[in-house]
């Protein structure tokens, strides 16, 4: 099991596959792309834009970001990404990109994920060209699509890699003063809401998605107050415990819903303002205090292992019997790289044992 490096935003066991486009995914789609305009770009066989038709702000327009500012002169109608989420807020602003890495961890069978095939079809846009990030960027890849703008917002971009980048296009990175892929889901859509001249669509797309929060909160009163550690518990790893803190996205979606991070996390991560994650001693099991304990798994098998080590077993969670399981990785991956798409598939997939386990350790 791989513990979060500071340019991977989460454990990368080997992906499975899972094809499911909910409901409520499919009616968030169909806002966030009506009224958009969306073909193939410029002739080419794969990949698409919407047409610069959509952008309501004033060009040329200077976005800024952690390595200076970035001019852009027209509405972009060509759009790469790098790293996760991006492609998946240009696709929510109704820009579907003409290239996008390709999907590892988490992906479904058709490389991609759920979320961002719904909203695919739904735009009826082609399919973009996917390109590998396994050993960095792909810079031939991307300047072969000859894009008009390269979003990074959420990203652990280096000045190096967006020098490179900018000699192919005028590229947007995260924040200013931010975290490395510490770039939360509202950031990301508003920064690349920006780069697009679509702010006003950013603005209703992290509404009508907040709303759905508020709505999924509202559904399970359980899970307000109620504490939580989001981490891993890996009986096989020479760490087999360790927490994500409030930088990480997997804390940050959880507490969206009313829950609150554990007190041990939270004390543990004082004075680590940058780190996504804390290690936490095998024999300290019974100090981890939290009513849930959310833990990716490679399989369900993994529970009993843990139940049955004399050590792991004294997690309060554990032992109360409020240990959430996650053993899809497309699960992991919708909350771990939460985007405007993920989040309402997170809603309706990921919250349910959640909230199950929260009932449970609440007595109810």
């Amino acid at each position: 099991m791989l513990l979060r490096a500071p340019r991977t935003p989460f454990p990368a066991p080997r992906p499975s596959p899972r094809v499911l486009a909910p409901a409520a995914l499919l009616a968030a789609g169909a806002l966030v792309l009506t009224g958009c305009s969306t073909g193939p770009a410029g002739g080419e066989s794969a990949g698409s834009s919407a047409s610069g038709e959509g952008a309501t702000g004033e060009f040329p327009r200077t976005v800024e970001h952690e390595y200076g500012e970035t001019t852009i002169e027209e509405a972009p109608e060509r759009v790469a990404t790098v790293s996760w989420v991006n492609h998946d807020v240009a696709t929510a602003l109704g820009v579907v990109p003409v290239g996008v890495p390709t999907t590892d961890f988490g992906a479904n069978e058709n490389g991609s994920t759920d979320w961002f095939d719904a909203a695919l079809e739904e735009s009826g846009a082609e399919a973009p060209e996917t390109y590998a990030e396994t050993d960095g960027i792909n810079y031939e890849a991307i300047a072969a699509l000859q894009p008009d703008v390269i979003l990074g917002a959420y990203s652990g971009l280096t000045q190096e890699e967006y020098d490179k980048l900018s000699e192919i296009a005028p590229v947007v990175a995260f924040p200013e003063d931010a975290v490395a892929y510490g770039t939360s889901w509202q950031d990301s859509t508003e920064l690349i809401g920006q780069a697009l001249g679509r702010e006003e669509r950013a603005a209703e797309v992290v509404a009508d998605v907040e709303q759905q929060i508020a709505d999924t909160a509202e559904q399970y009163p359980e899970l307000e107050g109620t504490s939580f550690v989001y981490g891993t518990i890996d009986p096989a790893a020479a760490d087999p415990i360790f927490a994500y803190t409030a930088v990480d996205n997997r804390p940050k979606f959880l507490e969206s819903l009313g829950m609150v991070q554990s007190e041990a996390v939270q004390q543990a991560a004082e004075g680590k303002e940058d780190e996504f994650f804390v290690t936490w001693s095998p024999e300290r099991a019974d100090k981890l205090t939290s009513d849930v304990f959310v833990s990716w798994a490679e399989d369900e098998s993994v529970r009993e292992t843990i139940q049955d080590d004399p050590l792991l077993s004294r997690i309060p969670a554990v032992a109360d019997g409020a240990l959430v399981l996650q053993t899809d990785p497309q699960e992991v991956l919708s909350v771990s790289a939460a985007s405007p798409l993920s989040i309402p598939w997170a809603l309706e997939n990921v919250v349910p044992d959640i909230a199950e386990a929260a009932a449970a350790a609440g007595g109810e």
